[in-house]
């Protein structure tokens, strides 16, 4: 089979270096097929050493892709720090587009991407991860025709990742890492059927992304517009049309979310707005107490008592706020899985 038939792509978060270790170090340095990975970094990490340290357990050719570059079948692709990564017709894309449920690099970015180009000759694999980066591109990969892989949640360090992605998509296999190589090896040998309808909303959602075309007209295709503001940058948010049973929202400018992520944006928004609050009422107190110090030391008694007043008024509002924020915390809607 033609090598740019066969796309693998892999997604994994928290404990997810030594898992993706795991795995390359079991491909094949013939594997007929490139390989690209997204592991959320922070944008300070220095992926070059990642990069090396599995580079020495692997047989593949280890790269941090620039944007335009060619890919080709033997080679591990891992998305640079703070980059999304996305594969176009025989080209690798990078930039610095925004973050997508808060990652930039983002899974869900590369998966939707390979789904939109290389549709049923696409195989997605998620392994260990908190939240659920990944769920809505294994998802798109699912609808255009390709293979869906998670590794076994009991067996990841984090199991959020795979288990959301079990919990709404129909995987294909749910497995250990060490089986992952010969299911690849199986699926490799296999002649697949041409699939070329691709759901409208992957295309374009995979375009708007890689061009940043963040426009209206766009958002109209894909998305109904709803009462909800982007936690961001405070455009309005759309929610996406879509078959998946993950519900999502993008905004304008490009930012992605889903509700779950949405609602803990909502949560801290609201929680930094309450200690800004709570941090200037504490100012005024503070400098109601110093102005009636001075009143006091001038004799000026009632300005004094007055000054006490609003100062003790203040601390009551300080204490509501401190309330309210414990209130929030307790009544924040925990992430359901199942």
């Amino acid at each position: 089979m033609d090598i740019k038939n066969n796309i693998v792509v892999i997604g994994a978060s928290a404990g997810g270096l030594q898992a993706m270790t795991e795995l390359v170090s079991h491909l094949p340095e013939n594997i007929n097929a490139p390989v690209f990975a997204v592991l959320h970094l922070s944008k300070d990490s220095q992926p070059d050493i990642i990069l090396q340290y599995l580079q020495s357990n692997t047989r593949l050719t280890c790269r941090i892709p620039v944007d335009g570059e060619s890919f080709q079948k033997g080679y591990f692709y891992l998305a640079p720090a703070n980059c999304h990564m996305m594969i176009g017709k025989d080209v690798i894309r990078v930039n610095k587009g925004p973050h997508e449920n808060r990652w930039r690099p983002s899974i869900d970015v590369l998966f939707r991407s390979a789904a939109a180009n290389y549709d049923s000759n696409v195989i997605g694999i998620i392994l260990t991860g908190l939240l659920d980066d990944g769920t809505s591109g294994m998802s798109a990969i699912k609808r255009c025709g390709g293979t869906t892989i998670v590794q076994e949640p009991s067996e990841a360090a984090f199991p959020d990742m795979p288990t959301n992605v079990i919990n709404n998509v129909t995987v294909d296999y749910r497995v250990s890492i060490a089986d992952i190589a010969y299911i690849l090896e199986d699926l490799f040998s296999k002649p697949k059927q041409p699939f070329t309808n691709i759901p409208p909303d992957v295309k374009l959602e995979a375009e708007i992304t890689e061009r940043r075309n963040f426009s209206m007209e766009n958002l109209r295709q894909i998305a109904t517009h709803s009462v909800f503001t982007c936690p961001d940058c405070g455009g309005g948010l759309w929610k996406i049309n879509s078959d998946d049973e993950i519900h999502r929202y993008r905004c304008h400018t490009g930012h992605v979310y889903n509700e779950d992520i949405l609602l803990k944006k909502q949560q801290e928004s609201l929680e930094e707005s309450v200690w800004v609050s709570i941090r200037m009422l504490e100012e005024r107190r503070n400098l109601l107490l110093t102005m009636g110090k001075h009143a006091e030391e001038s004799g000026k008694i009632d300005h004094a008592l007055s000054y006490q007043e609003k100062a003790n008024e203040t601390t009551v509002h300080i204490e509501r706020l401190k309330t309210l924020l414990g209130i929030v915390e307790e009544n924040e809607e925990p992430k359901q899985y199942g």
